[in-house]
């Protein structure tokens, strides 16, 4: 991404990696739980973040492959503190299992950062009968941070520090179907259109967060809610998508970010003192960023999270 290094407002720029968005910051006394950390920037995310001193919890669907990423993270930095927990997305019985385990563990919860992620898939269904996409980027997360949220809120209280949820989106939110979510037509296959689709799991990322910004700074919580875009990064996330896999070995050298810089907004965003107090923003390159009109739309940010309340019944045991 050597292309397009000017320095935004934050002083950071596309090419900074996530090691030196968080220089200098002291991690130590908070806890962060990362979705997806057992390959590409969620993997990176949790190695800067062990590495700056946060105590991390891996959620991860494959914990042969998530127990390989905190072997190494142990082994080039000893007194890392590093768990993995099983955690699949698209299912949420496997994600009140997580939320379960992780909330009667009385542990704190300064972070949680929604990473995990699929892109451009045949249309198929979660185990919950719901279109894949749609239903591991958006509603297993939507769920996981409201079964998470009373202890994030306990966390702030007791030790006085602000908490912070951190949603990785895209700027594939911008391209999403016409109605922007397809509420009527969520499970619709002759409709379907994979990186539409893709488009819509990715909008729905930045809606929630803005809602939830909103939510939290009415029930005047000391938490924030942002999202942001990672940039285009070379990642297994590309492995359903025949055409961009390719670009990215040709032009990938040129275009896309390698994945310490891939991770950088991530972590600034979940750890830098310039994000203090700032919610329902959307990051890009470690700087706010203008999001779509229809991301923006406070109307339709309310009927997605009521939408999805009904869909994954969060208050139920």
């Amino acid at each position: 991404m050597w292309l397009f290094k000017r320095k935004g407002p934050s002083g950071f720029s596309s090419s900074s990696t996530a090691e030196e968005v968080t220089q200098g910051i002291d991690g130590s006394g908070l806890t962060a739980i990362v979705t997806g950390a057992s390959s590409g920037i969620g993997a990176e995310t949790a190695r800067v973040l062990a590495l700056r001193g946060v105590s991390v919890i891996m959620g991860v669907r494959n914990m042969a492959a998530g127990q390989e990423v905190k072997d190494a993270i142990v082994k080039e930095t000893p007194e890392a503190k590093v768990d993995v927990l099983e955690l699949d997305l698209s299912s949420l019985a496997s994600v009140r299992n997580f939320a379960k385990e992780f909330n009667s563990s009385g542990r704190p919860l300064n972070i949680l950062i929604n990473n995990a992620g699929v892109m451009g898939t045949t249309f198929e269904l979660s185990k919950d009968d719901i279109e894949l996409q749609f239903a591991t980027n958006h509603l297993g997360h939507f769920l996981l941070t409201n079964l998470l949220l009373d202890t994030m809120k306990k966390t702030c209280h007791q030790t006085k520090r602000e908490g912070r949820i951190v949603i990785v989106a895209s700027e594939f939110h911008r391209y999403t179907y016409r109605e922007g979510v397809r509420f009527d037509k969520i499970n619709d296959q002759e409709g379907y259109n994979r990186y539409l689709a893709y488009g819509q799991s990715k909008l729905s990322n930045v809606l929630h967060a803005n809602e939830l910004a909103r939510r939290l700074k009415e029930d005047d919580a000391d938490i924030t809610a942002n999202s942001l875009h990672p940039g285009g990064i070379t990642t297994n996330l590309y492995r359903h998508s025949g055409i961009f896999r390719g670009l990215g070995s040709i032009i990938g050298k040129f275009v896309y970010k390698n994945i310490p810089q891939g991770a950088s907004t991530t972590c600034y965003v979940a750890l830098h003192p310039q994000v203090k107090g700032i919610r329902g923003e959307y990051f890009d390159n470690c700087n706010i960023a203008k999001a779509s009109s229809m991301a923006m739309d406070a109307d339709l940010a309310r009927r997605l999270w009521d939408f999805s309340v009904s869909l994954t019944k969060p208050n139920d045991s």
